[in-house]
């Protein structure tokens, strides 16, 4: 099995995310998210996002509705959707991401963040 190389990568407080693709108007990412960590709750003026559970479970919350996520799952995310996930389980959450549209990290629009990035 030979190692990935990753487009991109940066470790965050609450896990990593890892560039596997970058095109013009799409690109996709592999997710880590901690036991015990969790994202902002954010959202996105100008791309939507489609995330495949890959490994563990979470709590996924989109527009106020919070559920439980496990491998397998997959989730839409709407562009100016208010979305958050946690991982609540003792092991690491891996999330594949799709991004569609205007795919800049300064898209985000954080409402609430545990790591004082809002």
């Amino acid at each position: 099995m030979g190692s990935t190389r990753w487009l991109d990568a940066d470790d965050r407080p609450w896990g990593r995310w890892e560039e596997v693709l970058n095109e013009p108007g799409y690109r996709v990412k592999r997710i880590s998210v901690s036991p015990g960590g969790r994202l902002s709750l954010q959202k996105h003026r100008l791309r939507s996002e489609h995330w495949v559970i890959a490994a563990g479970q979470g709590r996924f919350t989109l527009d106020g509705e919070t559920r439980t996520v496990r491998e397998g799952d997959a989730v839409f995310i709407p562009v100016g959707g208010v979305h958050r996930i946690e991982n609540d389980a003792p092991t690491p959450l891996v999330i594949i991401e799709t991004q569609l549209g205007r795919c800049e990290e300064d898209d985000i629009v954080r409402l609430e963040d545990d790591y004082g990035r809002v």
